[in-house]
């Protein structure tokens, strides 16, 4: 059905950048909003930042300044540029999507297959 796919996750030196993609394909009929999840060994999944498809952005307090969500509407597509990469960024990134629906209720949450970021010297 939907399908997301991920990539630009790797290793990178505290202080460094990465950009990471997802796009999205299959019949989606509206996106509510495309945004990125994080989940570091032990611990919980956490938000990292999410964009309306109106372009509306909500940031997680840990990446405010560095993070930045941008999306391309026309090709389904959401990225998460990463600038003054820290150790404690390091995780898996996931990317989601909530899409609108014609059945209750009525939205629907797509997942990415995770990508994974390293930071470390």
């Amino acid at each position: 059905q939907v399908q997301l796919v991920e990539s630009g996750g790797g290793l990178v030196q505290p202080g460094g950048s990465l950009r990471l993609s997802c796009a999205a394909s299959g019949s989606i009929f509206s996106i509510y909003a495309m945004g990125w999840y994080r989940q570091a060994p032990g611990k919980q999944r956490e938000l990292v930042a999410t964009i309306t498809s109106g372009g509306s952005t909500n940031y997680a307090d840990s990446v405010k300044g560095r993070f930045t969500i941008s999306r391309d509407n026309a090709k389904n597509t959401v990225y998460l540029l990463m600038n003054s990469l820290k150790p404690e960024d390091t995780a898996v990134y996931y990317c989601n999507i909530r899409v609108i629906t014609t059945t209750p209720p009525y939205d629907h949450d797509y997942w990415g297959q995770g990508t994974q970021v390293t930071v470390s010297s």
